[in-house]
């Protein structure tokens, strides 16, 4: 059960370079995480997931072929979708360990007769330079231990004038949760998430054009400390280099449930609450522009662009 909160809306138009990777995120759990096989994709992440998609109404570029990045924890359902949205779309799908894809053919892929009678517009793995005219990226920014390198993957993909849609987690998720375990002198419950305007900078740095943001603020409510336990395991894990690295046992997880207790709120007929903020992006693939350095990297098709924009303002 959630409730829907505030909304925030913002255009970045900062370049201040930020290099440094998340300080807190430990890139071993980052990994470990990435392959870790889902039974089925977390609600929340479908409910993020078809919010998303129905900002799609108000973008006129139909894509031909685009990217579907990491549906079995982005969203199964939100994938069929966007099938349904532009049937006639080629789509890859780049899942992030073998087992993943292995869960994302047996859900996404059509039977082989089918595919014999009719080739299916879907295929699995790398996607080729330059060649998508959208990329999907629901939920999957926030678990990246390096992600300006996804960013810049990402950016690769597209065509000149296609398009990034991304969400991620925001700062004030699960501030309930971090406000506890500092009381109880605990280490980290998560590890820290990324403010919206430092992906507006990372996505000028990573060479996109016309960033927008939006955030809002979801409430979430659960009957008791079990099922919001349950709820926190399915939709990710703490990724904190900082958490604490043993296992826990009994005494203290009766601790932990009882410490739960005071996330219940009166207004909520006493249900416990947790705050999700969620950061939903857009950007454009701009045409290259090679800046005047010592040695500069395009890639073919860029350089194609490049001479073809020359080529047309010789001929005007």
């Amino acid at each position: 059960m959630f409730a829907k909160g505030a909304v925030s809306i913002m255009v970045a138009m900062s370049t201040s370079s930020r290099s440094e990777r998340p300080p807190t995120l430990d890139p071993v759990a980052c990994r470990r995480w990435a392959a870790w096989p889902h039974a089925q994709s977390p609600w929340l992440h479908e409910e993020i997931g078809r919010r998303m998609e129905d900002r799609l109404q108000w973008i006129r570029l139909q894509p031909k072929s685009w990217v579907d990045w990491a549906p079995v924890s982005g969203g199964l359902q939100t994938h069929t979708k966007l099938r349904t949205r532009y049937p006639q779309a080629q789509c890859t799908v780049v899942e992030t360990s073998v087992a993943r894809e292995g869960l994302a053919r047996q859900a996404l892929q059509a039977p082989w007769w089918k595919r014999w009678l009719k080739p299916d517009a879907l295929t699995f793995g790398a996607p080729t330079a330059d060649s998508a005219d959208m990329v999907w990226a629901n939920m999957a920014l926030h678990t990246s231990d390096d992600p300006q390198a996804l960013l810049q993957k990402w950016h690769s993909a597209l065509a000149v004038d296609g398009f990034l849609m991304f969400s991620c987690l925001g700062p004030d998720t699960l501030r309930e949760l971090t406000q506890l375990y500092q009381s109880q002198a605990w280490p980290p419950a998560t590890q820290a998430f990324t403010d919206m305007h430092d992906w507006g900078d990372m996505l000028v740095q990573a060479g996109f054009a016309e960033p927008v943001m939006d955030m809002e603020r979801m409430t979430l409510t659960y009957a008791n400390a079990e099922a919001l336990l349950a709820e926190c395991r399915m939709m990710g894990r703490n990724l904190h280099a900082d958490r604490f690295a043993g296992l826990r046992g009994k005494q203290w997880l009766a601790q932990l449930k009882t410490a739960l207790m005071a996330l219940a709120k009166p207004d909520q007929d006493g249900r416990l609450t947790l705050t999700v903020e969620v950061i939903y992006g857009h950007a454009l693939k701009p045409f290259p522009r090679l800046k005047p350095q010592n040695h500069s990297t395009v890639s073919l098709q860029e350089m194609k662009t490049l001479l073809g924009q020359s080529l047309s303002a010789r001929s005007v």
